[in-house]
């Protein structure tokens, strides 16, 4: 049974908060039927939209669902023009505490990476994944909107680190050469929180020179602002919450997608999300409510 979540954050702007902009509003699922409706949507644009390859089950409910997802929080983004509850959902975060890992056997970054310099960290620390927003909704505001309703969540339960998958397009490691060295050379974890790629999945990200090595000995280097640029918008907003990365990416061919984990320690974001909604905790005014 998934526990209804209505109450998800006591304390702040009280019980039944979500995040709202217009018709649109940010909140957790409360009842089985929006998770599916999340489900439903992630399937969409996995598997119809971005080209994942669906397994027997996937294809004939139409859902993307997985052993984790009963343990999980999901996070929505609901337009209220479309309906108040699943046939409003538009976007969706999974959010997984080291608590509800614990009940699931793990963490689904633990399927990729090697997560124990993660899991060492003493308190709360969240995993965050499966995060999808519907085409007509890929705007700013609407992405506003979701980190706003995770800066809440981690405010509520105190989270310390948060780290997932990422996701770039595609799996072939030298056409994302660019890419992956400069995330390597530029926002690699320190030791004590850098996860590393299982052994038998390991694929090298030091592809390409950093752009300060002297160019006499460099083969080929990094234009930063290129391959900035060509990075994923979801993978550009962790970097802008001072996101940091782990050693080595994994190629998922289900996915078609080579992933790298991101680290985000909350204690050192200055992402205005987070400075805003924990100057309105304190003051007791954080989020709206309906």
């Amino acid at each position: 049974m998934i526990a209804r979540h209505a109450d998800w954050l006591p304390g702040l702007a009280g019980p039944g908060t979500v995040v709202t902009s217009g018709t649109l509003e940010v909140r957790l699922a409360a009842t089985p039927e929006e998770i599916d409706a999340a489900q439903a949507l992630r399937y969409r644009i996995f598997y119809e939209e971005m080209s994942a390859r669906a397994s027997v089950e996937a294809a004939a409910t139409r859902r993307d669902r997985d052993r984790f997802d009963e343990c999980c929080d999901h996070l929505l983004v609901v337009d209220r023009r479309r309906g108040e509850g699943a046939a409003g959902v538009v976007g969706t975060y999974r959010l997984m505490r080291r608590e509800a890992a614990v009940r699931a056997g793990g963490f689904y970054t633990e399927t990729e990476f090697d997560i124990a310099p993660l899991l060492a960290v003493p308190g709360p620390v969240l995993e965050l994944g499966r995060s999808c927003v519907d085409i007509a909704y890929r705007t700013r505001p609407t992405m506003q909107l979701l980190w706003q309703g995770i800066a809440l969540y981690v405010i509520r339960h105190d989270i310390r680190v948060m780290f997932g998958c990422a996701s770039l397009p595609g799996t072939d490691p030298a056409t994302l050469a660019p890419s992956l060295s400069y995330l390597y050379h530029y926002h690699l974890a320190p030791p004590n929180l850098r996860a590393r790629a299982l052994p038998d999945r390991y694929v090298e990200m030091n592809r390409l020179a950093p752009q300060d090595i002297d160019t006499a000995t460099a083969v080929a280097q990094i234009d930063t602002r290129a391959a900035l640029a060509a990075l994923p918008p979801l993978i550009k907003g962790y970097l802008r919450l001072g996101g940091l990365v782990g050693e080595g990416a994994v190629i998922d061919k289900d996915f078609n997608t080579t992933d790298v984990c991101i680290i985000v320690v909350t204690d050192r974001v200055t992402d205005k999300y987070f400075n805003h909604f924990r100057r309105a905790a304190v003051s007791g005014h954080a989020g709206s409510s309906t």
